[in-house]
């Protein structure tokens, strides 16, 4: 294996032209040795800026490229299955973006495929390599905060009324895999998951819909049996919220509304004691958690990491994902070990 990893990238999405493409060309291991699309014309600065050396007007010409290493999947929620599949039976490394997979049975067949061509597969959860996350998930493995009981998570934004009037917005459509909880709310799962270190066993979930069907606006419940609880909130029609706030029996960490994304500005976060009203402010040098990400997982093809249990988790996160939506159509709470 060369000592920089040839990725392909397949679409002109644009997170990846704003967040990943940029960040593998910042990367040591890793460099974008080809993009696929089907306007390249409409390509050219993201191409030159990024120094990519082939563009090819379709994905399976990146992956018939012997070349290429890994890709990276930034296709609507419904093709990450697809593609994902075409990818690892090509014999590429695969970085798919969130959310893996659509359902639970997609992930698990995506997961198989990539384990019987021992090949490897993650989802692109950038938040948990930036520097805070990682902090703050030490924070609450030494117990500076006392027991965890409670997570509370949200990711929401306002979508322009045009495109919520829109017929054809993908992110509006569930057969597309649209909808809130697996845009957004797939964030705020994977992270009281990751914080608790285990599964929920009992979730509950109402939304308001779409007239297209795909929910717009969600809160849920996860019950961790007798750990505590998580809620979140996930909204295409609220104001900005995406922040999140740990509570122990000693104290409670703070985030305020980048805690997903703070992009490479310092990241800030508060620890308050049991009692206290105002905490103590923390500072984490501003970098990218993008770069971070690809770096991990250039290192993981290369054999200097292990990222399998990044599947498993993204396996079972889709799993508390379905619950959710489950509850929310039925009205009902979803065990989530039982038939749902």
């Amino acid at each position: 294996m060369a000592k920089r990893i040839k990725w392909g990238v397949l679409g002109n999405a644009a997170i990846a032209r704003k967040c990943v493409i940029p960040a593998i060309r910042k990367s040591r291991n890793g460099f974008v040795y080809a993009l696929g699309t089907r306007m390249p014309s409409g390509a050219r600065e993201l191409i030159a800026e990024n120094s990519i050396r082939h563009v090819y007007d379709s994905y399976d010409a990146v992956l018939k490229d012997s070349a290429v290493d890994a890709v990276y999947i930034p296709l609507p929620n419904h093709l990450h299955y697809q593609w994902t599949l075409k990818a690892l039976r090509a014999g590429k490394h695969v970085l798919c973006e969130k959310p893996i997979a659509c359902n639970q049975k997609e992930a698990c067949e995506m997961a198989t495929t990539a384990s019987e061509n021992g090949l490897h597969l993650m989802e692109a959860f950038m938040y948990r390599f930036h520097s805070r996350s990682i902090a703050i998930k030490r924070i609450i493995e030494n117990g500076q905060i006392g027991p965890l009981s409670l997570v509370r998570s949200a990711f929401c934004f306002r979508m322009d009324t045009d495109v919520l009037n829109s017929v054809d917005n993908n992110r509006l459509k569930p057969e597309r895999g649209g909808g809130a909880l697996l845009d957004v709310g797939c964030y705020s799962v994977s992270l009281a998951r990751w914080l608790y270190g285990s599964e929920p066993s009992l979730v509950q979930a109402m939304a308001l819909y779409h007239e297209g069907g795909s929910d717009i606006h969600m809160v849920g419940s996860l019950m961790f049996s007798e750990k505590g609880f998580a809620t979140i909130e996930a909204s295409f029609i609220s104001a900005l919220q995406q922040t999140y706030t740990a509570v122990g029996a000693e104290g409670a960490i703070e985030l305020p509304h980048d805690a997903f994304i703070p992009w490479e500005k310092d990241a800030v976060f508060v620890v308050r004691g049991k009692n206290d009203e105002v905490g103590q402010e923390h500072i984490v040098d501003g970098e990218d958690e993008y770069q971070r990400m690809v770096e991990f997982f250039s290192d993981v093809v290369q054999g200097n990491a292990d990222s399998d249990l990044y599947l498993e988790e993204s396996v079972s996160n889709m799993k508390i994902l379905d619950a959710l939506a489950k509850s929310a159509k039925t009205g009902r709470a979803v065990q989530v070990n039982g038939d749902y």
